[in-house]
């Protein structure tokens, strides 16, 4: 080879889409991942409902995770909506992390039937494993092996542990083996393809889910009213939905004490995320049913 002639890598670049059952551990794997938390996490399931795209660029790749809802049977409108996020999500995927952990129980046709038509690359992993012995994750990795071979053609099945980081540089070996030789399809500076208020909102939202039980968390949605970025401080205006006035008092709590809270969890979050001081209000609406009403989930961004 003549000494002026470069060799040059080729550049890898396509979507990597994280699907799974609800609380398996898909958005803490994401954010692990991309080594920043774009998707909100707490113990309870569904807190995942729409589908959170995390983009990591190197020189000669990029890879765009998905962070998805968990795989259910639709109860609401809102239910459907959040399926159908699944659906796309493995319809243009490159390749699947489908994610299980030590726990699940699993009813693995329903884990199965939308994986049916996948053309992707599919890795199996079994999360969660820093909480048991290690016998415990061979026999599990065992049952999946038997469980899936005559259902889904699986690449690699690996064990992981999402929170403590374990196996995740192998994860993105496979994914690197995996993905297909493409330009990059976002800019190399961007991280997500969300927009600010996007985050905005979903951090109000996780400490909901922290800070309540019940159905709380389920019943509320977190619209951004108004979202005004100036050059040292960042004001920020949110309207929370539920459905009915009990559920409006219990947010807001004795003399707006819980609602306080949330807001004041909240707004720390925002200032470590956009780095920056930020005002923040938050007011209260009923909208009765609002996760049945498909013409309001669109508005919201549930298509």
């Amino acid at each position: 080879m003549p000494d002026n002639q470069e060799v040059t890598t080729p550049h890898k670049a396509g979507f990597v889409n994280i699907v799974g059952k609800p609380n398996v551990g898909k958005s803490t794997l994401m954010n692990q991942m991309i080594g920043e938390k774009l998707s909100i996490i707490s113990s309870k399931a569904q807190t995942t409902r729409h589908r959170i795209m995390g983009i990591l660029n190197g020189d000669d790749f990029q890879i765009v995770y998905s962070d998805t809802p968990g795989i259910m049977q639709p109860a609401y409108e809102l239910h459907k909506a959040m399926m159908d996020f699944v659906h796309t999500s493995i319809e243009d995927a490159d390749v699947i992390l489908l994610v299980t952990d030590m726990f699940d129980s699993p009813s693995v046709e329903e884990i199965v039937r939308p994986l049916k038509k996948a053309t992707a690359k599919i890795i199996l992993l079994i999360n969660k494993i820093d909480l048991v012995a290690p016998e415990k994750v061979e026999e599990q990795k065992q049952f999946w092996q038997e469980t899936l071979k005559d259902q889904l053609e699986i690449a690699e099945i690996l064990p992981v542990s999402a929170l403590q980081g374990t196996n995740t540089a192998q994860i993105f070996d496979l994914i690197i083996k995996y993905l297909p030789e493409h330009p990059a399809y976002y800019d190399k500076e961007a991280i997500t393809d969300k927009p600010e208020r996007f985050f905005a909102a979903e951090m109000i939202r996780e400490q909901i889910f922290v800070n309540y039980t019940k159905e709380i968390p389920y019943c509320c949605e977190v619209i951004i009213t108004s979202f005004k970025d100036e050059p040292t401080i960042l004001k920020v205006r949110a309207e929370i939905l539920v459905e009915r006035p009990t559920q409006k008092g219990i947010l807001i709590g004795h003399q707006g004490e819980k609602l306080k809270k949330v807001g004041i969890e909240a707004r720390k979050n925002m200032e470590k995320f956009f780095g920056k001081k930020v005002f923040l209000e938050q007011y209260v609406k009923v909208e009765p049913d609002w996760r049945n009403k498909k013409n309001l989930l669109d508005r919201l961004g549930y298509q």
